[in-house]
């Protein structure tokens, strides 16, 4: 049996006569921190769905600093100012629940990405599963330390859902080897490529005999890349973790870098925004179904943790020296 949303919610506000406030189409795209790299490609994605829907207002907007108490106030400001609805990758999902629900209540459309935890969502929209993603990360660097060795991991904060979850399913992972041990875990970094540096540095100070690192937030692997260049250890010490090819390349080329995993910020950015519209047109999702954005053409739907629904997508891509030249972005 296929899974469907029932768009009752906005059913609902257009018997409560909110119609004016649906037709004016607008979405806005709320990201952790903006001005980095991750989140800038994400823009290029909502700028295009936005060329493709003019009738629309649509845009993005985000903190300038990977702080939730920031992101907060911007999602409370745009919930006070009306806007129909919200396309948001949450710092921490948690501090967004109350405002989440409030909006939801009072007609807002509620759609995350990065959050398949948020219990006051509609719709989270995910690349892929999570766990397997860390899974993935966490094999393409056993592979790289034969197996053995001292090896720690990078968040971008505790708070942040899927960074814990890439890791956890590292550590579990890891655990087929029995020679890995996981020392100093869990670095937040806050999505800061010179505060990664500086505690990627401490960690080669501390641990000499370290052989690998896990990283989560897009900017970790250009702190540690970097830390692992000077030091002299690219090809000796094994760096995998979430990152885009071009901010990668140079450390990719010199072995700094052993592999980055990724998705499509773009494509992300027009995925939330394709739910969010079918939502405000009062469309129904259901499993399998073709968002008509790459990565998300035959999606999966499930129960949410609330009484929203998971979208997965297939949308993983993990790319080494020799191939991430065919990711540009």
């Amino acid at each position: 049996m296929k899974k469907t949303l029932k768009l009752g919610v906005v059913a609902a506000l257009l018997a409560s006569g909110a119609t004016a406030a649906l037709a004016e189409g607008t979405i806005t795209t709320v990201v952790k921190i903006s001005g980095i790299p991750w989140f800038d490609r994400m823009e290029t994605g909502v700028e295009l769905f936005a060329e493709q829907n003019p009738d629309m207002s649509i845009s993005q907007v985000g903190p300038a600093s990977a702080d939730s108490a920031q992101q907060l106030q911007i999602v409370q400001d745009l919930v006070a100012k009306g806007t129909d609805a919200l396309a948001v990758v949450p710092m921490d999902p948690a501090i967004l629940e109350g405002i989440f629900k409030r909006a939801m209540d009072r007609g807002t459309i509620i759609v995350t990405h990065e959050a398949d935890n948020q219990m006051n969502t509609m719709v989270d929209v995910e690349a892929f599963d999570n766990a397997e993603y860390g899974a993935a990360l966490n094999a393409r660097l056993a592979e790289c330390m034969g197996g053995e060795g001292k090896w720690t991991t990078f968040v971008g904060s505790l708070g942040s859902r899927t960074h814990m979850q890439w890791v956890g399913a590292g550590e579990e992972n890891a655990k087929q080897h029995a020679g890995m041990e996981l020392v100093d875990p869990n670095n937040e970094s806050f999505d800061d490529a010179n505060g990664t540096y500086e505690k990627a540095k401490e960690i080669l100070r501390k641990h000499p005999d370290i052989k690998g690192f896990q990283t989560s937030a897009g900017n970790d692997v250009l702190g540690v890349g970097r830390a692992i260049e000077e030091a002299g250890l690219a090809g000796k010490v094994c760096l995998v973790g979430t990152g885009l090819p071009n901010p990668s390349a140079s450390y990719l080329d010199s072995g700094a870098i052993t592999a980055i995993g990724f998705w499509d910020p773009q494509k992300a950015g027009m995925a939330m925004n394709a739910v969010a519209k079918m939502l405000l047109e009062g469309k129904e999702l259901t499993d399998g179904m073709d968002l008509g954005v790459e990565g998300y053409n035959s999606v999966t739907l499930k129960d949410g943790p609330g009484e929203g629904k998971l979208l997965i997508g297939n949308g993983m891509v993990l790319a080494d020296k020799d191939t991430y030249k065919d990711y540009l972005f």
